[in-house]
This record gives C-alpha cells, structure tokens and sequence, in this order.
C-alpha cells in the first residue's frame, strides 16, 4: 500500500511543480533606460522593440544602436524575453545568435546584474537597456507614455 502511495504522490507533486509560475517576477515592471542625445524621450511600444530587435541598427542623428540586456538565465531577462521578444529565454538566445551569424547585427552585450547594465548604459553613447529600477544616472524612455512597462 505504501508504494502505491509514493508512486501516485510523486507524480502529482511534479505536475503541481509544472503548473507553477516560471518566476516570481514574471509581473516585474521593466524600465527601458538609455544614454544619447539622439534617443527619444518616449517611443512607442512597436519602435522598442524594432530597437531591442536588431532591426534599427542607428538612432535619428546616426549614431549606433547599442544594446544592453541581462542574461536570459536571470530573473528579469527572462522577463525581458517574455515581454519584449514574446520569446522564451533560449529562443532568445538562439535568435541572437542567428542575427549576428547572418550579419545582419552586432551582438548585445549581456550583463549577470542590473547594477553592471545601468553603469555599461551611463557610459556609453547610444546604449539602451531594460532594468527594474533606474537609477539617478540614467536616461529613462517613457513606453507609450509610461514610464515602465
């Protein structure tokens, strides 16, 4: 009879598991940050994510597009995957790593924590990025007139 009990908890304990939210901050609020005078006080949704897409390789004045994201085996990366990609964290990856094969973008530069992002961001012209929180030191772009997402 025990066994019976162990072979039947197990498995219901697993699909319990399974149904499980990924992550406790799947409802993080994203704020996109950034460092130029030529990137847009607000953009609209659809223009952040051509940006965070590779496909808007310069910003108005010319200037290159840099990319700041954390790594999509953090919390908010995977966040980030989610609501700006609608990608899981390794197709994520996967369409990266296609883009810069073909050519067709230079590769983001990933970050472990949002406090190395914001100081990558702070110091480099046309950089752009995704955080929980910005600090005093950056630029934050308002998203369809709000200021995170």
């Amino acid at each position: 009879m025990n066994w019976i009990y162990r072979r039947l908890t197990l498995p219901f304990l697993f699909f319990v598991y399974l149904s499980l939210p990924a992550n406790s901050q799947d409802n993080s609020n994203l704020v996109v940050i950034a460092n130029g005078k030529a990137i847009p006080a607000e953009m609209k949704i659809e223009q952040l994510k051509s940006v965070m897409r590779g496909e808007k390789l310069r910003w108005p004045d010319g200037s290159k597009v840099v990319i700041a994201l954390l790594k999509s085996n953090t919390p908010i990366g995977v966040v980030t995957s989610k609501k700006i990609y609608n990608m899981s964290p390794n197709d994520l990856n996967k369409y990266w790593l296609a883009l810069v094969f073909q050519g067709k973008a230079a590769a983001p530069n990933f970050f472990n924590s949002e406090s190395d992002l914001e100081e990558f961001v702070s110091q480099t012209s046309g950089a752009i990025g995704i955080v929980t929180q910005a600090s005093a030191n950056n630029k934050v772009i308002a998203i369809d007139g709000k200021k995170s997402l």
